[in-house]
């Protein structure tokens, strides 16, 4: 797989925020069927200045939910990186915002 294909969005919220700034982890939704090598060679080749030092994975189950009497909802499973990154390395993810 490509790199474009296996790394999907990085996730954006008060908590990851708080990870990148205090202990050098990002986190990315990744694609269901990468696993830790090959999301670890996906980062480093997105970001060639940048050395992971771990990968951590979970995977999210599909969840069903049912609204009224006959709506059934159906939000999809997906999988989550959290990558730890070598003291001093940094990644911009709103570069030329």
């Amino acid at each position: 797989m490509h790199w474009r294909e296996i790394i999907r969005r990085p996730v954006i919220t008060e908590k990851s925020d708080y990870m990148a700034g205090t202990y050098n982890q990002y986190t990315f939704v990744v694609d269901s069927r990468a696993n830790k090598m090959q999301i670890k060679e996906a980062i480093e080749l997105a970001w060639p200045d940048v050395e992971v030092e771990k990968v951590r994975v979970m995977n999210f189950p599909a969840k069903r939910a049912r609204r009224w009497r006959r709506l059934t909802i159906r939000k999809p499973g997906y999988k989550k990186a959290v990558v730890t990154l070598a003291p001093g390395d940094t990644i911009d993810l709103f570069e030329g915002v």
